[in-house]
């Protein structure tokens, strides 16, 4: 009775509370859990960045798999947790608890997966990311330890998922900010006072993300979340394709955020170590740039799939507008400030002229283009949680994949340098063009669909 009266009552608030405060009310630990977990992979660069430049580059080489890593959890977590909080918005709560079993135990296949054919074959895949001779044994020990951790890894990012979309992002803050804090802590401590280098940063993420992963699992069971268990497993088609259709978005996102980093490393690799720990460096900054605003997009999802699940699409467009108009104000903000500070935000990660110097005129260049990205985001984050695979998953591809990785093949045959600089700026206005075409797609549909839901 209490686990129905708690779902009744986040129903409730879901779809009856002010937008302004329900969604600053869910954005708050999200904005917190995406600003430490940005820091901390900060960190890892800061950290690996004081052993040298190729240790620093390492970094930047691994980073796909962490991406593909991410990304399977994603796929997996928005896939069930968007459908979650649709069904729950329905009142369909068997479903839901279909949905949150199966894409936990999915996740973490996916993730065991990754950890068996990533030793298998550690040497050819550091290669294929982009490891020169002289960066190779470092990505071959960092990559080595992260792949150990990668089912936990995998399973805490559908936990995470599940919980915010529930209405739970206190929780998840919980879980995925002390595993992030710990990593902080740990970073220095093996690195330096175990002289561990490069495989001490990987062993600080490894039990950092399974320590997060042990906090989320409670988490879902303290919030009176669906509950994982084993005996609500459905791999039939039903659920997988429901699963797929959230999660497609997410996995084209992700998976070809991993491809444009490999991309990025190999166009950068004729111009040395130092281009690639540069764009390495900035990869890191435009991360923790937008990670506050995908961190405000995640208090808009849940609201989003309530209320459409509710069929209370007024509320649905409200708090899209409301999320697109505060975060574009902050990111021009913040555009400013990081154009102004690119030289010494570089300056923080690697003491080196030449990182420096090339980092800065990246930095530069997506600063220009940042203010767009906050109605890319939320449009992707809308069209995504009201399950609208296609145009979610266009656009989820269209920023780091359908438009960057062609860019980066392209501009610096005319470019040089120059053109891996300004790849990422010329991806973000095609992209953000490509947005407004889509969000009015989305709302012609919403508009018959309301439509439709008047006349029964």
């Amino acid at each position: 009775m209490r686990h129905t009266m708690s779902q009744d009552q986040k129903y409730q608030m879901m779809t009856e509370a002010p937008i302004p405060g329900l969604i600053g009310r869910l954005a708050v630990p999200t904005i917190i859990s995406m600003l430490v977990t940005s820091f901390y992979n900060m960190a890892d660069t800061f950290f690996v960045g004081r052993i040298g430049t190729s240790a620093t580059a390492a970094v930047g080489v691994a980073f796909p798999i962490m991406a593909i890593i991410q990304a399977l959890g994603f796929f997996c977590g928005h896939g069930s947790g968007n459908s979650i909080s649709r069904r729950l918005g329905a009142h369909e709560d068997d479903a839901a608890a279909e949905l949150a079993s199966t894409g936990f135990f999915g996740g973490l296949l996916l993730g065991t997966a990754v950890l068996v054919f990533g030793l298998l074959f550690l040497t050819p895949l550091s290669r294929i990311l982009g490891s020169t001779d002289t960066i190779l044994p470092y990505t071959k020990e960092y990559l080595g330890i992260i792949l150990v951790g990668a089912p936990w890894m995998t399973a805490q990012f559908v936990l995470n998922n599940q919980l915010r979309f529930q209405g739970n992002a206190f929780y998840a803050m919980i879980g995925v900010g002390t595993g992030a804090v710990l990593n902080i802590l740990l970073d220095p401590i093996f690195i330096f006072g175990f002289r561990l280098g490069i495989s001490g940063a990987a062993l600080a993420t490894v039990i950092s993300q399974c320590i997060s992963f042990f906090l989320l699992l409670a988490g879902i069971r303290i919030s009176g979340c669906i509950p994982i268990r084993l005996k609500s497993v459905r791999f039939h088609r039903e659920r997988l394709r429901e699963i797929a259709g959230g999660g497609l978005p997410s996995l084209f996102r992700q998976g070809l955020g991993s491809v444009s980093t490999m991309t990025l490393n190999i166009a950068a690799n004729p111009y040395g170590d130092a281009a690639i720990a540069a764009m390495s460096v900035v990869s890191r900054i435009a991360m923790f740039a937008i990670s506050a605003l995908i961190g405000f997009g995640q208090g808009f999802q849940p609201v989003c799939g309530f209320n459409y699940g509710a069929k209370k699409f007024d509320r649905v467009r409200e708090a899209f507008w409301f999320c697109v108009k505060i975060s574009t104000g902050f990111l021009f903000a913040l555009s400013v400030l990081g154009f102004l500070l690119s030289g010494h935000l570089i300056g923080i990660f690697r003491d080196d002229p030449e990182v420096i110097r090339i980092g800065t005129v990246a930095v530069r260049f997506q600063c220009a283009t940042l203010v767009l990205t906050g109605w890319i985001v939320m449009n992707n984050m809308m069209t995504q949680t009201m399950g609208k695979t296609f145009y979610a998953s266009l656009l989820a591809s269209a920023r780091q994949g359908l438009f960057f990785i062609p860019l980066l093949l392209i501009l610096p045959r005319m470019l040089g340098l120059l053109g891996i600089q300004s790849a990422q700026a010329a991806a973000d206005i095609f992209t953000f063009l490509l947005s407004l075409f889509l969000y009015r797609k989305v709302m012609d549909e919403l508009k018959r669909e309301y439509a439709e839901q008047v006349s029964v």
